[in-house]
């Protein structure tokens, strides 16, 4: 048994037991991948796939137990690697954070900038996509932390913390008549073409439900999701914007007036979350610590395996 198998039998289950794709992420043939998977059955006396001929088609009830461990011993692989690193005192290595663009273009920037300053020596890579890639990346190791407001709790095998809560905000152009109302209602805004976050993200949930539980079906005429793109749209007159908080601001082209509607909304709560398991070394500790200060190391300490300072 080596661990190029258990790479070869993870990676089929992930991508859907299409071998050329496996063997593109691993770096080997397609022929290579059947052998390494074929050894390690013959290995273990186990059919770990169902095949249709030399295709394989899923797992086998022997196979779903077998993955589980084998995700265990890939995890534990990777960790006593990043742990001989952590004691051997190296500061060096590359920090990966799947993130939104939101996260990204509003709150990271002064955090990235302190931590570049504390680990001169560790590369940050930043990756934006929707929450659930997010959670895809932390999950397959491909990211060391995700930061995302919605999604982040629902997945088992990733351990959340709550950061901050933010509000929404109404966005319009400066002579626009909501911008004469002290505290608009639902019924304002739906008088007006709506533009805001696509589905999943930055708390679009919140909206759909507060304008459900109100009777009202809102005219959305556009949605993205970069919070800049939603605030040139407003600007241009195509509607009336809902934007997170932390965005306010962000379209410099046109002056936008905000307009609050902590009062329409539910709050929402940014969370940073780590693989459950996953070993995480000291200046990714002190990473969430200065995206989350409100946070405490005991109590990430208490629920991942930690480096030392």
């Amino acid at each position: 048994m080596n661990l190029q198998q258990l790479r070869s039998v993870r990676e089929a289950a992930r991508r859907g037991y299409n071998l050329t794709e496996v063997a593109n992420v691993l770096f080997t043939s397609q022929p290579g991948v059947s052998r390494q998977i074929r050894e390690l059955e013959d290995e273990l006396s186990v059919e770990i796939f169902e095949r249709n001929g030399k295709r394989l088609t899923g797992l086998t009830e022997p196979g779903k137990g077998i993955l589980l461990i084998v995700d265990r011993l890939l995890l534990e692989a990777e960790n006593l690697q990043q742990a001989s690193l952590e004691f051997a005192g190296k500061k060096s290595g590359t920090l990966t954070v799947a993130t939104t663009h939101t996260q990204a273009r509003y709150v990271l920037p002064k955090v990235v900038q302190a931590f570049r300053a504390a680990f001169p020596e560790v590369r940050i890579a930043l990756q934006q996509s929707s929450p659930e890639h997010i959670a895809e990346w932390v999950l397959s190791g491909k990211a060391d932390v995700g930061i995302a407001t919605e999604g982040l709790s629902q997945f088992e095998d990733l351990i959340s913390f709550p950061c901050y809560e933010w509000q929404h905000v109404i966005a319009v152009p400066e002579d626009h008549p909501l911008g004469r109302i002290a505290r608009p209602t639902l019924n304002d805004l739906a008088a007006y073409p709506l533009i805001t976050y696509d589905l999943g993200f930055t708390g679009r949930s919140h909206i759909d439900a507060a304008f459900q539980a109100a009777g009202l079906t809102p005219d959305i005429v556009l949605t993205a999701m970069d919070s800049d793109v939603i605030q040139q749209y407003v600007a241009l007159g195509l509607g009336v914007g809902i934007v997170a908080s932390m965005a306010q601001g962000g379209q410099r082209t046109h002056a936008l007036q905000a307009i609050e509607a902590g009062h329409l909304f539910a709050a929402n709560v940014t969370r940073l979350a780590v693989r459950r398991g996953a070993y995480l070394r000291s200046y990714t500790v002190d990473f969430i610590l200065q995206f989350a200060p409100s946070l405490q190391r005991s109590e990430i300490e208490r629920v991942t395996h930690i480096g030392a300072d």
